[in-house]
């Protein structure tokens, strides 16, 4: 019987020391990625059609443009159904790390000051970044 909880323990002890052995390590950042916000008139064709049909929920859409002209990722976030209108979305981040590109982005409500009016309304960015085919994580 004593065995039996000296084991315990023992095995206790070592999950305790090993425990970070068992979560997602995050990646170092690499480097900052230069992007542009892109125009409502500038999007590709295609990319407007996904984004119209699914603006009403919230959205997180790449979309890899390697035509003629360059080769391009754009990377869409929309926050869904707001009841007034007078909001945007601010790009806080957008890194690379070896495998993966970050980009945190925020929910902006209207100012205080601001008038709004009561309309449903689908906000939503778009960022134009060089092409890559790493995994995007939005945050």
């Amino acid at each position: 019987m004593k065995k039996r909880r000296w084991t315990a323990a023992a095995v206790a002890v070592m999950l305790l020391f090993t425990g970070c052995s068992f979560g997602t390590l995050k990646e170092q950042k690499t480097g900052e990625i230069e992007y542009e916000i892109v125009k409502k008139e500038e999007i590709p064709e295609k990319l407007k059609e996904e984004i119209a049909e699914a603006e009403k929920s919230e959205m997180w859409i790449s979309y890899a443009d390697t035509g003629n002209e360059g080769r391009y990722l754009y990377i869409v976030r929309g926050y869904g159904r707001q009841e007034t209108t007078g909001y945007s979305i601010e790009v806080n981040e957008c890194y690379e790390t070896e495998h993966t590109v970050v980009v945190r982005t925020t929910l902006l409500g209207p100012q205080k000051k601001e008038k709004t009016h009561k309309k449903k309304t689908y906000p939503y960015i778009v960022i134009k970044i060089p092409y890559t085919d790493k995994q995007i994580i939005y945050e």
